[in-house]
């Protein structure tokens, strides 16, 4: 059968329907009623001749053929975006598209500022509409097509296309006038011992909390909050301790009363990459957003460079100190 023979638009509707296994959230996506879409689910039954999408409790499944098809048409879609979008012009300086962006509360802090002093310089027509990351766990396929970026830690195996762009690692923050700091360190026993003020993402642990429950260390944790950036705050004139991203600890400097030194265990990276739908690789704006978010990212000089090399350290002993309130 010769492409002819069918519309092509229903290749859309097919990925949707497939994505979304739901024919109400398919037709939001792509802005049309439901009876609409089921009109579409009909005819791409009649065309492949099976129901693609099959009732499971209350719930949808992919059909066999489905699962066969959806990376097909994955694949398809992309080529022709890539294919429409060779004679697409984007000039940054002259644009005001807006983009839709997802962020951890630290990538926030630390990433946005610098970004928007770009985009006033390089695109101030640019708007950006940044998001929280919801219950700590960014959903897949359709939340991550619902945006332009969403640049969160690596292992939250999001589909479609990744890239690192920040890397940075762990520190421990307490008040400067903590009995337990020791010429600026803390013991593996003190992260035992002391009470803890962590960060809470939905069940996903840090890397951090790994590392200690590798070292059979359960931490007593006596307040939490959601994301990384309150707990500076928590921590100055307790006696808590926290662990933090460096350049967080960094960004406070001045406002929380606390101190950074470094982990009493080996360095434990963390790295944060953009993750975008491959429908939108080849769009020459969203290749601009892409590289401008590269750009500023590797120039926050974190623990690490983009490409993992070492950048020198603070001058001094041990980590920066974040205030000197007394």
């Amino acid at each position: 059968m010769g492409l002819g023979a069918i519309d092509l638009n229903l290749l859309v509707a097919l990925e949707a329907l497939l994505e979304e296994k739901n024919v109400t959230h398919a037709g939001s996506r792509l802005s049309i009623s439901q009876s609409a879409m089921s009109g579409s689910l009909a005819r791409l039954r009649r065309h492949f001749n099976d129901e693609l999408l099959v009732r499971v409790g209350r719930d949808y499944e992919l059909t066999s053929l489905a699962e066969q098809l959806l990376p097909v048409v994955r694949a398809s879609l992309h080529k022709a975006e890539e294919a429409l979008s060779l004679t697409r012009r984007f000039d940054p300086a002259d644009s005001d598209q807006q983009f839709s962006v997802v962020m951890s509360d630290y990538v926030m802090t630390v990433l946005v500022e610098p970004l928007l002093r770009t985009l006033a310089q390089e695109a101030p027509g640019i708007r950006l509409d940044v998001h929280p990351i919801v219950d700590g766990r960014p959903e897949s396929e359709s939340h991550l097509r619902c945006h332009d970026l969403m640049v969160v830690p690596l292992g939250f195996h999001l589909p479609g296309v990744s890239e690192a762009v920040m890397r940075d690692r762990f520190v421990c923050i307490v008040d400067p006038d903590n009995p337990r700091l020791a010429k600026g360190r803390l013991a593996l026993r003190d992260l035992a011992e002391m009470p803890h003020a962590a960060s809470a993402f939905g069940k996903q642990l840090t890397h951090a909390d790994r590392q200690l429950e590798t070292l059979g260390i359960t931490p007593r944790v006596q307040v939490s909050a959601p994301g990384f950036t309150t707990l500076p705050f928590l921590v100055g004139g307790t006696d808590l301790v926290a662990l933090v991203p460096e350049l967080l600890a960094r960004h406070y400097a001045g406002f929380a009363r606390c101190v950074a030194v470094p982990t009493p265990f080996p360095e434990v990276p963390l790295v944060e990459a953009m993750h975008w739908h491959h429908n939108r690789h080849a769009d020459p704006a969203h290749r601009w957003l892409r590289e401008t978010v590269r750009r500023v990212a590797g120039s926050l000089g974190g623990a690490h460079g983009p490409s993992g090399a070492e950048t020198a350290e603070p001058t001094g002993p041990g980590l920066p100190r974040l205030t000197t309130a007394s």
